[in-house]
């Protein structure tokens, strides 16, 4: 029987103004316009390499996006708003699409290429928050004032609104209209913006790993664990099930999952929490795929890297990252 849960969250991604945002933020004000990024097309033998490294650097990395918002229920909406037949915008549709996520397309109408994504993502969260009367967070990923009626209407609704913006793009007033806010660059797996973390579905930054190898990313001090632990810990401890990019996948999302729960101040958290959350941000997570028996025995073959702490074999198990 399928677990009931009272939170229920809704994600609405302005797409346009985060990769627009986030590439100005890395590269300058007014830069993506002057690179014209919006319809480079990297593969052409007589593309500017500087440009195609720029926006790779500038990917958004999808990823980090929903298992944030999946950290306060499960995500019942997903819907991410752009013109989607740009060439910058439709290197994100293959990740967007395995995460289930709604693509709106939006053609521009004027000659700014504005297309109106803040009028048609405010009429679709109105009405959702009046067609479901259970979906209770809201949360808008952009960074335009435009929005600033949006979250308050949400507020008066009764529904939690969170935002997500990138930091030096977002409206200050936008921050203050939400719940919570929330810059991209905190969010647990952006620790670098030259090089995203790699992502719970075996992606960095949006790119899937084995297309992004050549890329030598700067390792996380968790990224970086992981790799120096012994075969014999990192390998399961019932039969050889799971290949070595699937269980370094698990231990990725393993980590993402305990720093957002961390966000609660809590120093130790209950290992029903973490798998729940791990769940959420991935539903295909299973332990016996990877040749557990439990999940305590998945937690087990990551001690290195993780303490755990069991009073007696029928208390809860709690545990924290190494120091």
């Amino acid at each position: 029987m399928a677990e009931q849960f009272r939170e229920r969250v809704g994600v609405y991604l302005d797409f346009d103004n985060i990769v627009i945002s986030r590439y100005n933020q890395l590269h300058g004000k007014n830069q993506f316009a002057k690179d014209k990024a919006r319809n480079h097309v990297s593969s052409n033998p007589k593309a500017d390499a500087e440009i195609t490294g720029r926006i790779h650097r500038a990917m958004i990395d999808v990823g980090a996006i929903l298992d944030y918002a999946s950290s306060f229920g499960p995500i019942v909406i997903s819907r991410a708003y752009a013109d989607w037949s740009a060439t910058v915008n439709a290197r994100y549709q293959k990740q967007l699409i395995d995460r289930a996520v709604d693509l709106i397309q939006l053609f521009p109408t004027v000659s700014s290429l504005k297309n109106g994504a803040d009028i048609r993502l405010a009429i679709d969260v109105v009405e959702h928050m009046f067609r479901l009367d259970d979906l209770t967070h809201i949360v808008i990923v952009a960074g335009d004032s435009d929005y600033i009626p949006l979250a308050q209407r949400c507020k008066k609704l009764g529904r939690y609104v969170i935002g997500i913006g990138v930091s030096g793009s977002t409206s200050g007033s936008l921050a203050a209209a939400c719940d919570e806010f929330a810059d991209y660059d905190s969010l647990p797996g952006t620790s670098s913006a030259a090089a995203p973390a790699i992502g719970v579905a075996g992606q960095l930054g949006g790119i899937p790993v084995d297309a992004a190898a050549t890329t030598k990313p700067a390792e996380t001090a968790h990224a970086a664990a992981v790799a120096s632990l012994p075969p014999a810990t990192v390998s399961p401890i019932v039969g050889t099930t799971g290949s070595p990019k699937a269980r370094k996948a698990a231990t990725t999302l393993l980590f993402r999952a305990m720093e957002l729960l961390a966000t609660n101040d809590q120093d130790w958290q209950h290992a029903s929490a973490l798998k729940l959350q791990m769940r959420r941000m991935d539903p295909s997570f299973q332990e016996r795929t990877l040749g557990y028996r439990q999940f305590s025995d998945f937690l087990k073959s990551r001690a290195a890297v993780i303490e755990l702490d069991q009073k007696s074999p029928t208390s809860p198990i709690l545990l924290r990252l190494r120091g």
